[in-house]
């Protein structure tokens, strides 16, 4: 199963989500990959621990654009059981190289067609737009999960995200479902949180997940040490709450 954790909309969790997701279902004992197809590559510093990458590492640019294999990218992370194919800087220049490519909507797809044999779950993390990589994304993808920050703009662009998935299921990826929207940076402090869970759930009636990630200090901690807030610490609220959105994530899957 192949899940693109998604939104255009920067500053939502997306990629605090995708890692976290990511390494609780490697802790439930599946084999996973994680693949970064964001330029700013937070992914891949979030999960490494202590490594970085080498001058002559391989990043999801090399997989996409220039035919590595996915066993030749693949690094593993300071989770067992999940490992992590990393981007870097070059991976901005890909949606304007890949204009001119083939089936251009379709390079990611293609790379990942054959992780079924080693993995039962891949996560990319995308960029924050609609670019050529994000569609890559969506045309790969069985499921997205769509991360929707709780504050005033949260609806604002998941229209136009939603209006995208139905373009790319009508021309691309006809089996794509949206596998859930998940509600972050929750604060039951205040009355605005409380007010878009109500707007979310109103407007998009089956499509949002029960569990609900919670602001948290340890959560921004965490990237700094490279480990997955999950592994960081294990008894904290975000914590918890990423375990009881995979668990629920996986069973919808």
């Amino acid at each position: 199963m192949i899940y693109a954790v998604v939104n255009q909309k920067g500053g939502v969790g997306k990629t605090t989500s995708a890692v976290n997701i990511a390494a609780c279902a490697a802790g439930m004992g599946n084999r996973v990959l994680l693949v970064d197809a964001d330029p700013q590559a937070n992914a891949t510093s979030g999960i490494l621990g202590r490594e970085r990458l080498g001058p002559g590492a391989l990043t999801t640019m090399d997989v996409l654009l220039d035919g590595a294999s996915v066993a030749a990218a693949r690094m593993a992370t300071v989770v067992p059981g999940l490992d992590l194919i990393p981007s870097g800087p070059d991976l901005a220049g890909a949606s304007v190289e890949m204009v001119g490519r083939v089936a251009r909507e379709g390079l990611m797809r293609s790379a990942l067609a054959g992780t079924a044999a080693e993995y039962q779950h891949v996560f990319v993390d995308c960029p924050p737009s609609l670019d050529l990589l994000t569609i890559n994304a969506l045309v790969a993808a069985d499921r997205l999960i769509v991360p929707v920050q709780c504050e005033y703009y949260a609806l604002e662009g998941l229209s136009r995200l939603m209006e995208t998935i139905g373009e790319v299921r009508a021309r691309l990826n006809p089996a794509l479902v949206v596998g859930g929207l998940l509600l972050t940076m929750h604060d039951p402090r205040t009355r605005i949180s409380g007010e878009v869970v109500g707007e979310v759930r109103t407007h998009f009636p089956g499509l949002v997940l029960d569990a609900v990630i919670p602001r948290n200090v340890r959560v921004t901690e965490s990237p700094s040490f490279g480990e997955p807030v999950v592994r960081y610490d294990p008894n904290c609220a975000a914590a918890r709450a990423y375990t009881e959105v995979t668990e629920e994530v996986l069973a919808r899957g």
